[in-house]
């Protein structure tokens, strides 16, 4: 069960990785940092000039061949997924991962030694609370020609499992889950990279693997193999190789009877890193892959969006007394009609102000905007906002009929819906710092039901022109 009410954390100290990347062969040096509240995780590319950063975000994924590739600000990385299976199943909410190079090291193929190594350091408690996203409503995502199937649905915990069929006799169906994250570092870390034998030959071809090793994958052979390519295999990986009675190159050891799908499970979590924070919800999958995973967490990303615009969403309720309703208003702000642009104040705090603007065809406006098509104008959607934010402002005064509120900046306005006559349209904003020397600056939101119609930053000043 997750505590909603916990704090976010992030590593005590650094923490230092060194290894060679699974597909570019380079040896890298990768050190944790602990970072901020409210960071998440960042790459930090130090052996490029200007060390760009580059978020871990789905929106950053350029290539899911093998592994999951982000990039940004002109600097790339690539096989991120253990390392961040690692931090999730660590529950870390900010790190800083400096790299020297454009791959994370592959180590023994799994998120292991990345568990380990982190918690001898230890954690650090944050003030912040964690903010998780929280599934309300199945999220599904369906691939059917790879025949692929995901969905996220609502529980009290974190938990995944995950189904592979790979139509091979030593791998047949199996499946992996866990019912708390918690389970992570014992039950799914230590699982590494799997491929199949017939495929060495094409990644090797592909200028990929230059770093792979008996060591750090599990090679399958669901397939007779003739001593000839024994003798190469043992070229490539520079040692002698055999192929055990279960289809398992070199005689190797498994770590679980069902290591290839607790794998996959594992390449799940860290792909889900994408999504920007940690989830509650069952996520349950079928065949998944990193393409998938990515195109998933996409999903839950759009999701995010619309219920984060699903916070704006004020539900009018007219038999509820307002705050401030018109006459009330016009004794606070200077404006008269045919420009007083707010009816009604609903909510009035500290730190936050919504109002509400009744729409109707009897405003002169209409006749000219537009004759046949009447639409309120985008400028106005503003300067509704402005008045209610206005409200806002001169709620820390004592006596608000002696002030001004001059509005000096408006940044990143957008209009996204029409506002025809007969909306309701309620405007929301939002102190983003405190009010200094009568200085704020606030985000503003206008909706008409559940659709953003306008927003922007606006930036206000009181001045005093009486007594």
């Amino acid at each position: 069960m997750i505590d909603m009410n916990v704090k976010q954390r992030t590593i005590k100290s650094d923490v230092e990785f060194s290894g060679v990347g699974l597909h570019t062969g380079k040896q890298v040096q990768l050190t944790l940092k602990p970072a901020p509240e409210n960071h998440w995780y960042k790459f930090k590319r130090v052996d490029l000039d200007g060390q760009p950063v580059v978020n871990v975000d789905a929106d950053n994924v350029t290539n899911t061949a093998r592994g999951t590739t982000i990039s940004q600000n002109g600097a790339s990385v690539s096989t991120i997924e253990h390392l961040m299976a690692a931090l999730v199943g660590l529950q870390l909410d900010n790190v800083l991962i400096e790299i020297d190079g454009p791959e994370v090291p592959i180590l023994d193929g799994s998120s292991a030694i990345f568990i380990d190594k982190i918690q001898e350091v230890g954690f650090q408690d944050q003030d912040a609370d964690r903010d998780y996203f929280e599934v309300t409503d199945n999220i599904h995502y369906n691939d059917a020609e790879n025949k692929v199937e995901i969905v996220a649905m609502p529980v009290d915990g974190y938990r995944i499992t995950c189904m592979i069929d790979f139509n091979s006799p030593v791998l047949g169906s199996q499946h992996a889950s866990i019912t708390n994250i918690d389970e992570f570092s014992k039950e799914i870390a230590s699982s590494r990279t799997f491929c199949f034998l017939h495929e060495l030959e094409a990644l090797v071809s592909q200028n990929l693997i230059k770093g792979g090793d008996l060591s750090n994958a599990i090679v399958i052979v669901d397939k007779e193999i003739e001593d000839s390519e024994l003798e190469k295999l043992q070229v490539l990986f520079h040692k002698r190789v055999e192929v055990a009675q279960e289809g398992i190159l070199n005689n190797i050891s498994l770590r679980h009877q069902n290591e290839p799908a607790r794998h996959k499970l594992l390449d799940m979590i860290g792909d889900l890193a994408l999504v920007g924070k940690p989830i509650k919800g069952h996520i349950m999958a079928a065949r998944p892959g990193h393409a998938a995973n990515v195109a998933f967490a996409k999903r839950i990303k759009a999701q995010m969006k619309r219920e984060k615009n699903k916070k704006h969403v004020k539900v009018y309720d007219p038999n509820t007394p307002p705050v401030y309703d018109t006459v009330q208003i016009m004794n606070i702000l200077p404006h008269r009609q045919p420009f007083l642009m707010i009816d009604k104040i609903l909510e009035l705090s500290e730190t936050n102000v919504v109002g509400l603007k009744n729409v109707t065809m009897n405003e002169d406006l209409f006749m000219g905007h537009f004759p046949g098509a009447p639409l309120f104008p985008g400028v106005l959607q503003i300067e509704a906002m402005a008045q209610t934010g206005g409200i806002l402002v001169l709620n820390t005064v004592p006596d608000p009929e002696n002030w001004l509120t001059l509005f000096l900046k408006i940044e990143n306005a957008r209009f996204k819906n029409q506002v025809v006559p007969g909306d309701t349209v309620i405007f929301t904003c939002e102190l983003l710092e405190p009010i200094r020397r009568g200085i704020a600056r606030m985000k503003g939101v206008g909706m008409v039901g559940d659709k953003v119609v306008s927003e922007a930053e606006l930036m206000a000043q009181i001045v005093k022109v009486k007594g």
